[in-house]
Order: structure tokens, then sequence, then C-alpha cells
């Protein structure tokens, strides 16, 4: 039988990872198992055990192949005739490249009250400079787990 960990015994880290050059798909997947605490072995689906991921260079991020233009999201406002789209290369124009590697993340975490609270765990950047080198992230080197995380 495998044993429930406790919520006060729940040790959450802090990962640092420079998203430079980085495949957006195969960066959203990495970070969404860290998010819900999948590289550990005490992981259960219905307690928050994840760590926390502080993303830098988000600005730099690649996409393979054409998605950068082609690449559609989707959302319905709840009203007729309410589907809204837009594409990476829109939400880069407006500056809001944390919203790329974001809306990967959101859609690679299961739905529901916790997804919401293990997103709130992902901090993004644009620049190198972040405000949490308090808590001493471990640095995660994105570029050195597989050959095929970067974009060249």
């Amino acid at each position: 039988m495998t044993p429930f960990i406790k919520k006060k015994d729940v040790k959450k880290d802090w990962y640092l990872i420079d998203a430079k050059n980085a495949a957006v798909g195969r960066l959203a997947s990495f970070i969404s198992k860290v998010l819900r605490g999948k590289n550990k072995p005490q992981f259960n689906p219905h307690i928050d055990n994840g760590d926390f991921v502080v993303v830098t260079n988000i600005d730099k991020i690649k996409f393979t192949g054409k998605k950068f233009k082609n690449k559609k999201y989707f959302k319905h406002t709840g009203h007729p005739g309410g589907i809204k789209d837009t594409s990476p290369l829109i939400l880069r124009e407006k500056n809001k490249s944390e919203e790329i590697l974001k809306l990967a993340v959101k859609r690679m975490l299961p739905g529901g009250s916790l997804s919401k609270k293990q997103l709130t765990k992902l901090k993004i950047y644009n620049g190198t400079e972040h405000p949490h080198e308090i808590q001493k992230p471990k640095i995660i080197n994105f570029e050195k787990l597989n050959n095929k995380n970067i974009v060249r």
C-alpha cells in the first residue's frame, strides 16, 4: 500500500530555467510535471506537492516549424458568435511573450481548482533578472536534458 503524504510534510523547492531558444512544447511539458510534483517519488494527484518554477528570457522562446505564425489560440466569451483567436506572433507584438508559455502550461495541467493553484507557482520574466534570488532556486540546464529541447 502506498502511503499518502500529508500537506504539512510537503517541501516545495524553487527551480530556475533559462528559456533562451527553448522549444515551447517541450518546456511547457517539463514545467507542468514540476508544478504538479510528478518529478517527486511521493506524487499524489489530489495534493499540491509541486515546486515553484521561475522562467527567465521568455522573450527568446522558439517554436519549431511554422507554428509561430500559423498556431492559433482560441477562447469563447460565452455569447453567440463570441469565439476569439490569437496567435503567438500577435502576442509577441503586444509584448505578452509570457502568455505564450502560460497558455501552453495551463493547457497541460488538468482542469480544476488545484490546477489554478499549481499555475500560480509559475513565475515568468522577460529578461534574466527576477526577484526570487532570496529563495535560492536550483538552476536547471534545460538545454542539457535533451538535445531536442533547443531550437537551432
